[in-house]
């Protein structure tokens, strides 16, 4: 009777796959043995796989690179990195290997940029594509980038005010995008995103404010779907509705040049997952290359800017199963020794589902789970609502330690969780390693930040071992009674 955990995987998915590897028993990730891993800087932790970012950029340039051959696509094709996914130094450090361009959210990515322009990782050249709605920070980053000489920063205008904003603040000429606010899918509490201008205003919009206008240079259209890159009828359709007015604009803007179609390609979630990515490119081109023929324009320049595709399947967490609490007849809670709201955010805030294996004790037999996490709160949890399957689990030994992997979670998890700051009930951010390969493809491993400690912590909260005398400041103002009686 087939009874071991091995067994159940083997029957339910195509297993080893490409980064899912078994050795004496134990589970490897990309040739990582992650059993080593905890026995070397224990648990919980949490990893990023440097080479898998690079892999990935290359992945989908080869993809785009075939659709544009097969239907000779005259465009070129710009891989941006959507930098709130994670705005590591690490993570942009190893992008930025493989000649990318950068897109941007709000005020502080600029300081990042102009940062690694210092170091000589974005040059001149690198688009820096600048989304998100611009408050005066933003604005003021924005202008000093292009006012030193940055041609390739692009603010892509989301709003009918941005326009004066800028040119109030760049002394020179400048390109411009502007977003679509795309309709959102039914299910929707709301009909049309309410980042970008809608479909039938930016034709209007720019013959108002743009056409005219000796300071701009409008370059690229910029599209983005909420729901992501999918092959159904809600995609494509919205597709279509932005090609029209790219045809549209581009006969009466001859600057206008690039498409940006933002990001929204899936990652894998699932030993199950499956998703054709060159097919969903080669539509995607021959959609965009079928109407500019069909309307007499030329093919414009593709962007995307992809995050989560970029730096997801990079990471991983890895936790220790400390107690096993049987509840009732049918519900058995095993224990983790972290938190799944402080180290997981997504997992429990909208429900998302990440490859979830057990590292080691693959030879034992199997029982169904609930995954509970340290913090009192009734949300710590992680069932077969997030997960594609009910969870099995090899059984609990109190004298046998069982580890297991959470995997593809390097994109928004630390940001959202709030790195380096407060966590839900203190439980401590864990230690986060970064792994790596060097010139001889040996795998190397070195500490990015140690757990959290209590000391910083008590620090953030206000309560330094040395009391500091706190600086008392007064705002000079009239007596009330004074005010009142004029």
């Amino acid at each position: 009777m087939n009874t071991k955990y091995i067994d159940l995987i083997d029957q339910t998915f195509d297993f080893p796959q490409e980064e899912f590897k078994l050795r004496e028993k134990n589970l490897e990730f990309h040739g990582i043995d992650l059993m080593k891993l905890v026995e070397t800087y224990g648990s919980p932790l949490k990893f990023t796989y440097l080479p898998k970012i690079s892999e990935n950029i290359n992945r989908a340039k080869t993809w785009f690179r075939n659709a544009m051959e097969k239907n000779n696509y005259s465009g070129n094709y710009y891989y941006s990195y959507c930098t709130k996914s994670s705005h590591f130094s690490h993570v942009l450090n190893e992008a930025l290997k493989n000649d990318i361009h950068i897109e941007t959210s709000s005020a502080f990515d600029i300081n990042i940029v102009e940062q690694l322009k210092k170091s000589g990782k974005i040059k001149n050249d690198t688009f820096v594509i600048c989304n998100g709605f611009k408050r005066d920070l933003y604005i003021e980053n924005i202008a000093r980038l292009i006012n030193e000489g940055h041609e390739n920063c692009i603010p892509v205008i989301d709003n009918y005010e941005e326009i004066n904003l800028l040119s109030e603040k760049i002394n020179r000429k400048y390109k411009i995008g502007i977003r679509i606010a795309s309709e959102e899918e039914p299910k929707f509490e709301f009909y049309t995103s309410r980042l970008g201008i809608g479909y039938k205003n930016i034709v209007p919009f720019y013959e108002k404010q743009i056409k005219n206008n000796e300071k701009l240079e409008l370059k690229m259209l910029h599209f983005f779907i909420n729901t992501g890159i999918k092959d159904n009828a809600y995609y494509w359709n919205e597709l279509v509705k932005c090609l029209k007015v790219y045809v549209r604009l581009k006969k009466i803007c001859p600057s206008l040049d690039s498409l940006n179609i933002g990001g929204g390609f899936p990652i894998k979630n699932s030993l199950a997952f499956e998703y054709d990515y060159q097919y969903m490119i080669d539509e995607i081109i021959n959609q965009i290359s079928s109407a500019c023929h069909e309307a007499g324009v030329p093919t414009p320049h593709i962007f995307t800017e992809f995050g989560s595709f970029t730096v997801g399947e990079s990471g991983g967490a890895i936790y220790k199963i400390l107690y096993q609490k049987q509840q009732n007849d049918r519900e058995k809670w095993n224990m983790i020794d972290s938190s799944f709201i402080t180290t997981l955010p997504d997992s429990w805030a909208i429900n998302k589902r990440f490859v979830m294996l057990p590292i080691n004790r693959w030879d034992s037999e199997y029982e169904r789970v609930l995954l509970g996490g340290l913090t009192c709160d009734s949300d710590d949890y992680y069932n077969s609502e997030q997960h594609m399957n009910a969870i099995y689990l090899p059984k609990y030994k109190k004298d046998i330690p069982l580890y297991i992997g959470f995997f593809n979670t390097g994109a928004y998890q630390e940001t959202i969780g709030g790195f380096g700051g407060l966590q839900h009930c203190l439980i401590p951010q864990p230690k986060n390693i970064l792994i790596d390969k060097d010139e001889n493809g040996r795998i190397t491993t070195s500490v990015f930040a140690p757990e959290q400690s209590s000391e910083q912590l008590m620090s953030i909260l206000g309560y330094e071992k040395v009391k500091k005398k706190k600086e008392t400041k007064y705002i000079e103002s009239e007596p009330v009674l004074d005010k009142l009686n004029k």
